[in-house]
């Protein structure tokens, strides 16, 4: 894979169904004879999102058993989709500023744009400080239970101007909330930020104020708060900025004192997101919160990480989907993942991008509505991180020489957050073998965007089957593609 940065550029021509309601037998007629663009990232080929071919419609009334098949119906509808981002941190706006006009202007094309990049829609970012900050900090004085002293000065040097050049280039609009990974040390049992330790009771009040300086606060520079989430891995005492709320804490101090709180000063727009934790942990923590009333009616759904498997455990994706259907009416939404244990020359290393589209292709079949990816820019050291929690993240700058590293991470991502996007409709896809994985949405404008993953080092064919036609696509090993019908 070239370390270099790689920009593309072309034009996807799409050609609407009826806005009106259709029946399967116009459906059939309306996906014979249509063309399918193919666009392919490849293990050890120079396919990176390239356009690698096209296929046609024929009539296939009946797949055989012995073939390979995707059976995609656009009838069936899903989820709507939120969009797909990461989180822009200290750490990435800090790398950001090292880094050449020229560099930072292709690296914000190359994230943010939809013709000549991904094209992300949706962005988180920290309240105060995380690991991923070159040090603790909050933004009031410490002991200033009533916030006299709050400001976010800290983060006009690198994290907002950061953000709002992120947004420009995101064609004005970006979709952004935010998560605490501690409150502040005189709020807590440990009397520290890091190590865990819990929010002392009689400081919710001022720790739900907090939150609403912090909304404020952004919103006054310009820069729109979509949501929140209440605490970051609320299950996890780290050496870094954390703090433990069990499942009945946070639904307490969600119908007590945060909703409340955010209705009362006029924010009872923003969303707000609990658990914001691994997948193992969240049909319990859901049962807790939305099962009570008082506490439901402020959340508007559960976030959640993929780092369960990280202790020897596997990826709990059925949990995703028990959520989903338990309760129907609460969003879910992918809120962070990487790669931990940064090694810079594993940068190439191929199982980076394909954990991401296993995880993807399986969040949103199981319901999410959008995903975003941890750390959106990281140095050649995997941070910074006042921790030394060093991680991937799809795209590492050296700020020493300015240039981009691109992991393969971040084309596979590229394979949802370029074709799919905000207001799209998730629509029935199913594989006929467990070796390749799918999913599919049909965008606002009529575009059916269909995702295959191929985790085999064999090359094989398939057919993309809609109704009685089908088109033949051959896909290589380890290979990601995305299928748009024109």
């Amino acid at each position: 894979m070239k370390k270099s940065l790689f920009l593309f550029a072309f034009f996807i021509a799409t050609i609407g169904y009826s806005q009106n309601k259709i029946d399967k037998s116009k459906l059939v007629a309306s996906t014979y004879n249509k063309t399918v663009n193919i666009y392919t990232t490849a293990d050890s080929s120079s396919y990176r999102l390239s356009l690698t071919g096209q296929a046609k419609f024929h009539e296939l009334a009946q797949p055989l058993e012995n073939e390979v098949s995707i059976f995609v119906d656009p009838t069936k509808t899903f989820q709507t989709f939120l969009g797909i981002g990461a989180a822009l941190t200290d750490a990435s706006a800090e790398t950001f500023a090292k880094l050449p006009k020229k560099t930072q202007t292709a690296f914000l094309q190359a994230y943010f744009n939809v013709e000549n990049g991904i094209g992300y829609s949706l962005a988180r970012t920290n309240i105060h400080s995380c690991d991923f900050s070159s040090g603790s900090y909050t933004y009031v004085n410490e002991g200033d239970s009533s916030l006299k002293s709050f400001s976010i000065d800290h983060d006009k040097q690198y994290r907002i101007p950061f953000i709002k050049q992120a947004v420009a280039a995101a064609g004005g609009k970006l979709l952004l909330y935010a998560s605490p990974w501690s409150p502040p040390s005189f709020m807590k049992t440990n009397k520290e930020m890091l190590h865990g330790g819990k929010l002392i009771s009689k400081y919710s009040q001022s720790w739900a104020n907090y939150f609403t300086k912090f909304v404020k606060a952004y919103e006054k520079e310009g820069l729109p708060i979509w949501g929140i989430s209440i605490q970051n891995e609320p299950m996890a005492t780290q050496k870094w900025e954390s703090c433990i709320f069990t499942a009945e804490e946070e639904r307490d101090f969600l119908k007590n004192y945060l909703g409340p709180t955010m209705a009362k000063e006029g924010l009872g727009d923003k969303k707000i997101i609990v658990w914001d934790h691994n997948r193992d942990l969240m049909v319990h923590r859901a049962n807790v919160i939305f099962d009570d009333p008082a506490a439901a009616k402020y959340a508007w759904g559960m976030g959640f990480h993929w780092y369960e498997s990280w202790s020897g455990g596997t990826q709990m994706f059925e949990n995703v989907g028990l959520v989903n259907k338990t309760f129907p009416t609460k969003n879910l939404l992918f809120t962070e993942g990487c790669v931990e244990s940064f090694k810079l020359n594993k940068i190439e290393n191929w199982s980076l991008g394909e954990k991401y589209g296993q995880s993807m292709i399986n969040d949103f079949n199981n319901g999410s509505v959008g995903w975003t990816d941890w750390n959106i820019l990281l140095d050649e050291m995997g941070g910074p991180n006042h921790a030394g929690n060093f991680c991937f993240a799809p795209m590492h700058a050296n700020v020493k020489s300015g240039q981009l590293l691109f992991t393969n991470s971040y084309y596979y991502i590229g394979h949802f957050s370029k074709f799919i996007r905000p207001g799209a409709k998730r629509i029935q896809s199913a594989s006929s073998r467990s070796p390749l994985l799918t999913t599919s949405f049909k965008n606002k404008n009529g575009t059916v965007v269909v995702v295959v993953m191929n985790q085999t080092g064999s090359k094989m064919n398939y057919n993309l089957c809609i109704g009685k036609t089908a088109a033949v696509v051959e896909i290589l090993p380890h290979a990601i593609q995305t299928l748009v019908l024109l």
